[in-house]
């Protein structure tokens, strides 16, 4: 276990590298960083003092070999709009996007599952094609659109909820809505495929034969022997509603890092793009080895070699 925990991190930490590296590139790809800073009220003379004293002068190696220190400190620079340190202010608002994640998340789990289990079980009936018709449509609704629908219904008209904010759980309701039916939609598909390889295996025939009812059967055996691709699934989703929250953050003006993304890259704030492509990088290279460990749990069948 510890072996493995040493190379996965040493993995992770080679991954981190070769983002701090894309990111770099992007950067300067863009644009000249010296006049992103600078802006357009700057002189000739002041642009080159710039350029001189944030080192742009120098040779791209010798860029990248400053900004991958600074990095490793976490140090991404002042934001230019908000003249603060980029870091901690993306890791101030990580935990709403969190929240706002793990609430989706939740939501896809208590419809997915059951309605996989459900479709499994009456395969081919009626039931089985109005569930994956529903999880279907789930998945063909454009995020933005179901928002903006659930606002004109649930926030303009009937009041239920606020329309924007980020204050009290009535403002994480919508929005984790709307993440977690586009989540809940394959989630669902992929737990109905996992349940109908383990329903007719032998060790099923086997708990029915020894007098055990089909609702413990299906949740001590089947669901259990069925649940790696369905946890894949989960993390995939997880690790998809951190890094795709963008659009949802900004319908619902919901102040995590999504938002926060959007506002940087509308200001050309370049350290704080940085900062947030670093951040949510490091909390899915997180994500992948939580899951790993999880299947160990789930199936002591499989080996951390």
């Amino acid at each position: 276990m510890a072996r493995y925990l040493c190379q996965r991190i040493l993995w992770a930490s080679v991954v981190l590298v070769g983002i701090t590296l894309a990111v770099f590139l992007v950067v300067h790809l863009s644009g000249d960083p010296a006049a992103l800073y600078m802006g357009p009220e700057g002189t000739k003379q002041d642009y080159e003092v710039l350029r001189a004293a944030m080192g742009f002068d120098r040779p791209l190696p010798e860029q990248y070999g400053r900004f991958l220190v600074r990095a490793i400190h976490g140090d991404f620079g002042r934001s230019l709009r908000h003249r603060e340190s980029s870091l901690p202010m993306v890791i101030a608002r990580f935990p709403a996007t969190l929240r706002l994640a793990g609430a989706a998340l939740l939501i896809a789990v208590v419809l997915a599952v059951p309605l996989g289990i459900l479709s499994a079980l009456r395969r081919n009936s009626v039931l089985d094609a109005g569930a994956m018709m529903f999880a279907l449509s789930g998945q063909c609704m454009p995020t933005f659109w179901l928002g903006i629908l659930l606002i004109l219904v649930f926030a303009v008209n009937l009041r239920w909820a606020p329309v924007y904010g980020g204050e009290g759980w009535l403002t994480l309701v919508l929005p984790a809505v709307t993440l977690g039916v586009w989540a809940m939609a394959r989630t669902a598909r992929i737990t109905r495929s996992s349940m109908l390889e383990v329903l007719h295996q032998d060790f099923m025939r086997t708990a029915r034969a020894k007098g055990l009812g089909e609702s413990a059967a299906i949740l001590r055996h089947a669901l259990r022997n069925g649940a790696i691709p369905i946890v894949t699934a989960l993390g995939l989703e997880l690790g998809n509603l951190l890094g795709g929250a963008v659009i949802t953050e900004a319908v619902f003006a919901y102040p995590g890092v999504g938002r926060l993304a959007v506002e940087a890259v509308v200001n050309k704030d370049v350290p704080l793009i940085q900062a947030v492509v670093f951040t949510v990088a490091a909390a899915l290279l997180a994500l992948n080895l939580a899951i790993d460990l999880v299947y160990m749990l789930l199936d002591p069948r499989v080996r951390l070699a």
